[in-house]
């Protein structure tokens, strides 16, 4: 996964912010507007928009003359792809994970062991939102499965060192 830009980020903030995942997303306009603060042009955004559909990153519907933007993921299945592309950077997966356990707070920690239960089927509820302030944990990444042999592979090769 790209990283985002500053300015694919603010956009990207304005349709995670703004658009909920069932409506039928936000045009250039609409976009533009919420970021006036910022004094783009109108195409400036447009040509933003179409770059991060180019890049998977939003969904567009034709209306009319116009186009209506969507975010593709959630911000927090973004961020969680982040992390699986950081671990993938090289070195030991299990070294960066145990450091990034131990640089976590407390709080972090239970929201972690509650995650990792939950998806080991160990508990039948996952965090309440009140506690994580993350949600439920329904927002997933599951890489495409040519990317889940690749790691198997690689940790097959790091097992093997």
């Amino acid at each position: 996964m790209t990283r985002l830009g500053d300015l694919e980020r603010a956009v990207m903030d304005v349709l995670w912010d703004s658009v909920p995942a069932t409506s039928g997303g936000v045009t250039v306009r609409e976009v533009a507007d919420a970021l006036a603060g910022r004094e783009l042009a109108y195409t400036t955004v447009m040509t933003v928009l179409d770059r991060l559909a180019g890049k998977g990153m939003v969904q567009r519907e034709r209306e009319g003359r116009a186009w209506r933007y969507r975010a593709a993921a959630s911000r927090e299945a973004h961020i969680a792809q982040l992390m699986l592309d950081a671990l993938d950077l090289g070195g030991s997966r299990d070294a960066a994970l145990v450091r990034f356990a131990r640089s976590v707070t407390g709080t972090e920690a239970e929201v972690l062991r509650a995650a990792l239960s939950a998806e080991a089927g160990l508990t039948d509820t996952a965090t309440p939102p009140e506690r994580s302030g993350a949600g439920t944990l329904v927002d997933r990444v599951d890489p495409p499965a040519a990317d889940r042999a690749a790691r198997a592979h690689r940790a097959d090769e790091a097992a093997d060192r």
